[in-house]
């Protein structure tokens, strides 16, 4: 599945007021869910729940297989803007790969138009990857941090 795919079904969730999508397709299942205050119709921030699932055979018996998932949250840019991991270039970042977070903590900020908006997590869970460099634009949608919920 990529980017494109994605986009298409955060517009469709938009476009018919849902608030709620699950889809499997080539062995990947993915969950968009619209968090907190966006569930009321406005777009805004959409998690995206994405399961690998991936066969991994024993070497002592080949007829037994098992299904592993690997669970992550793609955080989202909720605007079009630039991206600052910390609040000034002196400061350290908000957030660092390997990091927990907890629901409510403030990861990044987005520059749009003058103005710093705090993007907060709306999950606990375990930086994996930071997708977008400091200091970088960012689009509507784009996957900002990989997490692993805790």
């Amino acid at each position: 599945m990529n980017i494109k795919e994605i986009k298409e079904m955060i517009n469709l969730m938009n476009e018919h007021g849902l608030i709620e999508l699950e889809i499997e397709k080539d062995g990947m299942r993915i969950k968009l869910k619209k968090m907190g205050a966006q569930a009321d119709g406005l777009s805004g921030p959409v998690l995206i729940e994405r399961e690998k699932i991936t066969q991994a055979s024993s070497k002592e018996s080949t007829e037994t297989t098992e299904q592993a998932l690997i669970k992550t949250v793609e955080i989202k840019a909720p605007m079009v803007g630039t991206f600052y991991r910390a609040p000034s270039p002196e400061a350290p970042p908000y957030a660092e790969t390997g990091q927990i977070i907890e629901a409510g903590q403030v990861i990044c900020i987005i520059e749009a138009m003058k103005l710093m908006n705090e993007i907060k997590s709306e999950i606990k869970g375990k930086i994996l990857e930071i997708l977008v460099d400091n200091a970088e634009p960012v689009e509507f949608g784009q996957p900002m941090f990989l997490i692993e919920p805790l």
